[in-house]
């Protein structure tokens, strides 16, 4: 098993080397890298490892930056002292985490649990792992999300957020529809993306559909109070905005505030 090491102190990457030697006297430590830069450039031009053991703070930045815009080949277990909330957000992605200073039979446990799970590992679902663990994080500062990775046949493909006109969701399936018409499955439900998505960008009109405003083309008044949108690209059923959100949803389309989310 061949490992990439991602950790800046010293004294804590000889001791998780140490407790690897013991753990796994098979695995090999191809490399330890302190750095975000220096991380980026070695997966550049290198074969992907078996495993990334990472550490989430490293020199210049959080390691989460490595993989911005990367395909993730790899699975990653994480050492952390991220406070409670954090944790259960890996836990529920089942993304393995360690907890500093790490123990030998916790390191062995996530070995052992990355060697059960390895035979059905796919890139594809690491990559979305690892997307929503991120968005989940309580980081300071966090932006809105600025592009989905998405499967395209056996590849994964980056689309930026302004290449969305819709996501809209039928029998708890979640399609992302880009501006010019191709459509990927995404695995998230309107509720999350909600959160994730600028509102003045982003509009929830119904509980079917989240918009954005480029896909509006036209508004018609509708039976008690709603409006019937016409969107580009057309959708084949008839998309509502509800009545209770027909006037913050005027004034959303006119730039006058952003709207209150709600779900109704």
């Amino acid at each position: 098993m061949q490992i990439l090491l991602l950790e800046d102190e010293y004294p804590a990457a000889e001791r998780l080397q140490r407790l690897l030697r013991q753990a796994d006297p098979s695995a090999e430590v191809l490399a330890v890298l302190q750095s975000v830069a220096a991380t980026r450039q070695w997966l550049a031009s290198n074969p992907a490892p078996d495993l990334i053991l990472s550490d989430i703070q490293l020199s210049d930045g959080l390691s989460f930056e490595i993989f911005e815009g990367l395909a993730l080949r790899s699975p990653i277990i994480f050492t952390t002292a991220y406070d409670e909330y954090a944790i259960k957000a890996f836990r529920v992605r089942s993304i393995d985490y360690l907890l500093k200073p790490v123990k030998l039979a916790d390191l062995q446990a996530a070995l052992s649990k990355f060697h059960d799970l390895r035979p059905s590992f796919s890139p594809n679902e690491s990559a979305q792992r690892l997307e929503r663990l991120l968005d989940s994080l309580p980081l300071a500062g966090k932006p809105y999300k600025t592009r989905f990775l998405v499967s395209s046949g056996s590849q994964l493909l980056p689309l930026d957020v302004d290449q969305v006109a819709y996501f809209v969701t039928r029998h708890e399936l979640t399609t992302i529809v880009a501006h010019d018409g191709r459509r990927f499955v995404l695995d998230y439900t309107l509720e999350q993306l909600e959160r994730l998505l600028d509102p003045r960008q982003f509009f929830r009109a119904n509980r079917q559909l989240l918009l954005h405003l480029s896909a509006v083309r036209r508004l018609h008044p509708y039976f008690n109070g709603k409006y019937k949108l016409d969107l580009h690209p057309e959708v084949s059923d008839e998309m509502l905005v509800s009545r209770g959100k027909a006037s913050a949803f005027k004034a959303w389309l006119e730039g006058e505030s952003s709207p209150v989310r709600t779900t109704s």
